[in-house]
């Protein structure tokens, strides 16, 4: 159900269409007592939610994610009145979302379920087994960039686990918050399984601080820090998605032409506010000039307002535009683009950038992309892996691509593609670093929001019983010939 504070607040805040600058809609600056009121509502919820099983679960989320699959045009809608992105890229977004409920509906039971356990010969009298059991109520902070996508991945595979929800998406954002908060209470109108709570950072803080039995945070590595601090106070366990610096290498054996359309993707797209596009190139010295002038080609059919939208939030356009700028005094030249009208960004492609600049070195969340021509692979991996983030990367090569992108210390990387992981229901999503810890989707994101569960039982008793005051010299003796008989060969 939809949140319906026990005492209105008195506060609000507006979100606004980045196209325009008007305001799109008001939201209630939810205070700390109505966030743990939410919180304790959907306490309320969990044995009912828990009681359904993982068949009944798995009905209420197919239910969901008909109902955004049947209106992805009008969920598309809302996100780009609010985020700015085009309707096409936003219903792409959520339409991974969807396929990312499915998946996880379909395969908490397999992952999560109980399951045997061999206990060994040195514990041969016992059954051992494993399971997968549910935290009780997980927060999620949501980020404004993907508002559907993102924290669909925490949303969906929390409550697949078994958990209740409750969900303060970004302040630039709301109202996609609260419509899947709304659809959700379509399936489920009578118990507060998935709520909303809206507001500013003090309502994230709040909400770290209510009760809750995890936190689930995307955001910036700044940010996320604060979480962590407030999450502390009480032991709360958190995961963390935050930002990346995600490099491309372009090999010399590599389709330079497929390599560009890809890079331009990945480092333009929703205006290049993705913590996962591409920010940095490194090309080797056979594919660089190939590479640069198909990138070049290709971004100039590429319009900003039109092939993507606006920057979301406005005080990110000073750090493009002090990005841009650094890199220029530096040294780098801006091959094309670099203007900046308003909040609309024009597609920047800077070479000769400096290592140590701004545009290399910190994420620049904008459609810019520094490409740097290297002598070989190894050290264009050498420098992929020089910064302080962890998450993602791309990697163009014909006979090494998976050799090279094992090497890259980071999350996930795609080969000869980007972003592509992302899509792939089954693989995790995180990284390291500065870009976080924790994983969403796939097996590994569905145990992140449980505790592992182990149970021994005896099936049989021991002659001598071996963990008891009763055991005698004897039994030692056995002991230490039997452990010497399972180990003690090298």
């Amino acid at each position: 159900m939809t949140l319906a504070p026990e005492r209105p607040t008195s506060q609000t805040f507006d979100s606004l269409e980045p196209a325009t600058g008007q305001v799109y809609a008001s939201f209630p600056v939810q205070s700390a007592d109505e966030v743990e009121a939410a919180v304790q509502r959907a306490r309320g919820a969990v044995e009912w939610w828990q009681g359904l099983g993982y068949s009944g679960r798995k009905d209420k989320l197919d239910a969901w994610k008909a109902i955004i699959a049947q209106r992805l045009p009008e969920i598309a809608e809302i996100s780009h009145r609010e985020n700015g992105k085009p309707v096409g890229d936003a219903q792409l977004e959520s339409g991974l979302a969807v396929d990312h409920i499915a998946w996880a509906a379909k395969n908490a039971r397999r992952v999560l379920g109980p399951r045997r356990v061999p206990a060994g010969l040195m514990m041969a009298n016992q059954a051992a087994s494993l399971e997968y059991q549910a935290f009780g109520v997980v927060g999620v902070i949501g980020p404004w960039n993907y508002p559907v996508f993102t924290p669909m991945g925490s949303i969906a595979y929390a409550l697949a686990a078994g958990n209740c929800v409750v969900f303060k998406p970004s302040e630039y954002t709301p109202a996609v918050g609260k419509w899947l908060v709304d659809t959700f209470a379509e399936v489920v109108p009578d118990h507060d399984v998935f709520q909303l709570v809206t507001g500013l950072g003090e309502t994230g803080a709040a909400l770290c601080r209510a009760g809750i039995d995890k936190i689930a945070f995307t955001g910036s590595a700044r940010t996320g820090k604060k979480v962590m601090a407030a999450c502390a106070e009480n032991l709360v366990p958190v995961l963390m998605e935050c930002g990346g610096k995600d490099s491309m290498i372009v090999d010399d054996d590599a389709d330079v032409k497929a390599a560009a359309d890809a890079a331009l993707w990945g480092g333009m797209a929703n205006a290049g506010q993705t913590c996962i596009g591409i920010e940095r190139v490194y090309a080797t010295e056979k594919s660089y000039d190939g590479f640069l002038a198909a990138l070049t080609e290709k971004a100039k059919k590429v319009e900003a307002g039109v092939s993507y939208g606006h920057i979301t939030m406005p005080s990110q356009v000073d750090i493009i535009r002090d990005h841009i700028a650094d890199a220029l005094a530096k040294g780098g030249t801006a091959v094309i683009g670099g203007g900046i009208d308003g909040t609309l960004v024009e597609p920047t492609i800077l070479t000769g950038v400096p290592e140590d600049s701004k545009a290399v070195q910190e994420e620049t969340f904008g459609p810019t992309i520094t490409v740097t021509k290297v002598a070989s692979v190894e050290e264009a991996i050498t420098l992929t892996n020089a910064t302080s983030y962890g998450l993602a990367g791309s990697v163009f090569s014909k006979k090494r691509g998976m050799e090279i992108a094992r090497q890259l210390r980071s999350g996930m990387t795609s080969v000869n593609s980007v972003l592509s992981f992302a899509g792939v229901p089954g693989l995790p999503f995180g990284g390291s670093g500065d870009s976080g810890f924790g994983r969403i989707h796939g097996d590994d994101g569905l145990r992140e929001f449980t505790r592992a569960k182990a149970i021994t039982r005896q099936r049989f008793a021991l002659p001598t019983p071996i963990m008891s005051f009763d055991r005698t010299p004897k039994t030692d003796n056995l002991l230490l010939k039997t452990i010497r008989l399972l180990h003690g060969r090298g």
